[in-house]
């Protein structure tokens, strides 16, 4: 089920829209997700394959409405809500918008990897939290946040 919902994001609504980048995040992201039996089925290589053939037909309907523009389309895993999400906007891959630090890669594979591996998606496990009476006292510096990585490529004219 999943690649036929990663095949259908091509055919969605789409809106590029440089003055409300807004309207493109609400209206051009999509979040996936699968039952754990499909999550077992699945290869990397073809829910990779399925998002290669969504960003071509997306950069085949880019280029017949003549947006001349910078456009992105790219993926990630959101590891807290357990889900894929994939999205375009007329954003060059260093300016994606997200507030947290991630890392644009051209390798799909590990982005996929990652979620296919992840046996309780939108789950934490206890030994991944810390013990609040083991954590020092907050200092002056904020702690270092890992950046996620953030497949990308061009769909738009320009790039």
């Amino acid at each position: 089920m999943l690649l036929t919902w990663i095949a259908e994001v091509a055919a969605e609504p789409l809106v590029l829209e440089l003055a409300d980048r807004r309207a493109e995040w609400e209206t051009n992201t999509w979040s996936l997700s699968t039952t754990e039996e499909d999550r077992s089925s699945l290869s990397v290589a073809a829910v990779v394959a399925a998002f290669e053939l969504t960003a071509a037909a997306i950069r085949e309907r880019i280029r017949d409405l003549g947006f001349p523009g910078v456009a992105t389309f790219y993926v990630w895993h959101d590891e807290q809500a357990g889900q894929l999400r994939c999205s375009t906007g007329s954003v060059t891959p260093d300016a994606l918008p997200f507030s947290g630090t991630y890392v644009a890669c051209d390798d799909l594979g590990p982005v996929v990897e990652c979620f296919l591996a992840d046996g309780e998606p939108g789950s934490i496990a206890w030994s991944d939290l810390d013990d609040v009476q083991s954590v020092p006292m907050m200092t002056a510096t904020e702690p270092e946040i890992r950046p996620f990585g953030v497949w990308v490529t061009t769909v738009g004219a320009s790039g």
